[in-house]
């Protein structure tokens, strides 16, 4: 297998490179190379986009006459995918970036100018400062004053938050919030009602009857008869019920006893008038 791959040449005992004849290629020439595109751009010609990442064949040549602290600088040419225009641009070892030099324009070039602008404005002004020492004076003034400024600021902001920790926002929300609070107040009035049902005890079945059955019976015997002079009534009294205590004693003042009224005793029919009927038909009898 090595010697298919032909890693190894041989060279004679009698081999002399300096014989051999050197290629005679040109000055600044030019390679083709596989790159993507740095950066987002549009063609000039056809108004086609070209994103950045798309992959070109390029050619690459070395730029003459530039460089950037010995650093070569190099250009290179691609071709618009539509309309076949040739694009150039070159490296720009001073911003670390590619820079455009004709057949599209750069797209997104907002911040990058942004950047460029303000680091020009920062070059002048130290310059003007360096140059102007009443500017400087100025500057360093505008500056003190508005470091007073932040530090109060952050001064009030601290005694803002010192304020706010002091205040209790749950008992805040809870006094507003009327809805919530009658709700509560409903809740705590059924638990009382539920404690002092508990509490009360109404006693067993037995008892309560014989709360009940402490009414006054009258029975009364009515006398047909006119030989009893008088009717007798008889009076049953109920068991006495034991002495009420505690709960029983409640429930007591809480029941209100209704007495039955006993019947009216009848009275015995006069017998005036059946003797004088007895006496008017004694009468028409012996007549007849």
């Amino acid at each position: 297998m090595s010697e298919r791959k032909v890693l190894n040449k041989y060279y004679p005992p009698d081999f002399d490179p300096s014989k051999i004849p050197r290629m005679k290629l040109a000055k600044n020439r030019q390679y083709t190379v596989r790159l993507m595109a740095p950066f987002n751009m549009r063609c000039v010609t056809c108004g086609e986009y070209i994103y950045k990442g798309k992959k070109f064949n390029a050619r690459k040549e070395d730029v003459e006459n530039e460089t950037y602290l010995g650093i070569r600088i190099y250009r290179f040419y691609i071709k618009c995918t539509r309309c076949l225009q040739e694009i150039s641009f070159k490296t720009d070892p001073k911003n670390t970036d590619y820079e455009i030099e004709a057949g599209a324009t750069r797209n997104f070039m907002a911040l990058k100018l942004a950047e460029e602008q303000a680091r020009k404005e920062e070059e002048e002004q130290r310059e003007e400062e360096a140059n102007n020492p009443m500017k400087l004076l100025e500057n360093r003034t505008q500056q003190s004053r508005n470091e007073i400024e932040l530090l109060e600021s952050l001064e009030e902001l601290r005694d803002l938050n010192r304020r706010q920790q002091t205040i209790d926002y749950d008992q805040m929300l809870q006094q507003y919030d009327t809805t919530e609070t009658a709700r509560e107040r409903e809740e705590r009035l059924a638990r009382l009602d539920e404690e002092y049902i508990k509490t009360v005890s109404f006693g067993s079945s037995s008892s309560a009857a014989k709360v009940v059955a402490q009414e006054e019976v009258v029975e009364t015997i009515d006398l047909a008869k006119q030989s009893l002079p008088k009717h007798e009534e008889r009076r049953v009294e109920p068991p006495k019920a034991p002495p009420a205590t505690g709960n029983r004693l409640k429930m007591q003042n809480l029941i209100r006893r209704k007495e039955t009224p006993g019947p009216e005793a009848k009275k015995p029919a006069s017998t005036g008038g059946l003797s004088l009927l007895s006496a008017y038909s004694d009468s028409e009898s012996n007549s007849d």
